[in-house]
């Protein structure tokens, strides 16, 4: 169902698969992310980050990896996210939607610690109350020299509020819902869901360079 302009889909998978595979497409939006970073009078790399989670339905029967999220009773996969302050993908990890957000969050820094020469600034790492926990904070101290600072709601306040900066990591989950191939998850593998995430942002940077 490409577009007429388009080669045939074979082709394009072909490279599609090889770029993920070779990390093709994480390097485009390493690069976009710092050059829409520099036209926005910032520096290249961030010093804080933000980290959260989105729990998505599965649109494929066969899809490998597919667990139930018990907290918000949904059957599919997790995308654990982590974003600069202006809302743009430092790196994705999904897994079944059983797995906790501290194990995704895991995984998320394990890889983001095999390029950790690539943020220099990266000090604060914000995330939500399901990433609390002395050990879980050690751990991240210990391994890759980063704070984790968890921001709470205040009990007194009822309903919905936003939070500060956290929110920032809501909006880009929001950015992915542009994109009708992530609006589920209809990959068979979950490295396929990330490629697409990351082809979804480069999208929406080239957009802000144009």
């Amino acid at each position: 169902m490409l577009p007429h302009d388009y080669p045939n889909w074979q082709t394009v998978y072909t490279y599609f698969r090889r770029w993920r595979i070779d990390g093709t497409w994480e390097r485009i939006n390493d690069q976009l992310r710092q050059w829409v970073r520099v036209v926005e009078e910032r520096s290249p790399t961030p010093s804080m980050a933000l980290l959260d989670s989105q729990s998505v339905k599965t649109g494929l029967p066969g899809a490998e990896q597919i667990s139930v999220d018990g907290g918000k009773l949904v059957n599919g996969r997790k995308r654990h996210f982590l974003v600069d302050t202006i809302g743009l993908l430092l790196m994705v990890v999904v897994t079944a939607a059983g797995i906790s957000d501290q194990q995704g969050a895991r995984q998320v820094f394990e890889r983001l610690g095999h390029k950790q020469q690539k943020f220099p600034r990266l000090v604060r790492i914000l995330a939500d109350g399901t990433y609390r926990g002395e050990a879980f904070m050690r751990w991240v101290m210990d391994g890759f020299r980063w704070i984790l600072e968890v921001v709470l709601r205040s009990d007194e306040v009822k309903g919905f509020v936003v939070q500060p900066k956290r929110w920032v990591v809501e909006r880009s989950f929001g950015w992915l819902l542009w994109s009708r191939r992530l609006s589920k998850d209809y990959e068979r593998l979950p490295q396929m869901s990330e490629a697409f995430i990351y082809v979804a942002m480069i999208r929406i940077m080239l957009k802000r360079l144009a």
